[in-house]
């Protein structure tokens, strides 16, 4: 009797354990926490509208930032946010024309001195914004307020276009020893779809 519980006892126990496991991992899955951490970053809210000169565009790009950015920033290490902009004239007979293609960068430092974070921006030649709030920092890095595709004049009335328009995170260079205070950089990496916006002129 002892000899054939014992043969048994380990496979009960693998049972329970396998049980175990599946409720652990279900809990997991269905949790708030990991339901928020699912979200992958998205283009949205995006705009096309004209000033006198230019027709200008507006993006937000959500779901961007993770606590371990925010820790690495806070740490040292820049943060750079690319968007990757096209513009193309649609022709129906024949190959899309290309009229704009370029990326724009939003990067985020963080001053422990000053205990404040800055935001550089590429498309206004490099012009800072500084902020001692972290929620109006990510705002910054995050939106695209009114870069200005392309000039008017160079635009035919009524005729079909397509704006495409993505964001990356630039890849970063850690300083030497830093990857052993933030070893899980590579975790950051993110990349939206491809948005399309057509329209006409």
């Amino acid at each position: 009797m002892i000899s054939l519980y014992s043969k048994r006892f380990p496979t009960v126990m693998k049972y329970i354990l396998s049980i175990f496991l599946f409720v652990a991992v279900f809990l997991l899955l269905s949790s708030p926490l990991h339901a928020k951490q699912k979200k992958d970053p998205d283009l949205k809210d995006i705009i096309i509208t004209t000033s006198d000169s230019h027709l200008l565009l507006f993006a937000t790009v959500q779901n961007c930032f993770t606590k371990e950015m925010v820790q690495g920033v806070r740490n040292g290490l820049p943060v750079t946010f690319n968007f990757h902009i096209e513009l193309d004239k649609v022709r129906s007979a024949w190959f899309d024309s290309t009229l704009i293609e370029t990326i724009i960068t939003h990067t985020l430092t963080y001053d422990s001195i000053k205990e404040q974070y800055a935001v550089i921006f590429s498309e206004k030649k490099g012009q800072l914004v500084a902020t001692r709030s972290l929620e109006q920092a990510k705002q910054l890095m995050a939106e695209v307020n009114g870069f200005p595709l392309i000039e008017r004049k160079l635009l035919v009335p009524d005729a079909p276009y397509a704006l495409k328009i993505k964001a990356t995170l630039a890849e970063t260079t850690l300083p030497l020893g830093m990857h052993y205070i933030l070893p899980f950089t590579s975790l950051w990496d993110f990349e939206t779809d491809w948005r399309t916006v057509e329209f006409h002129y």
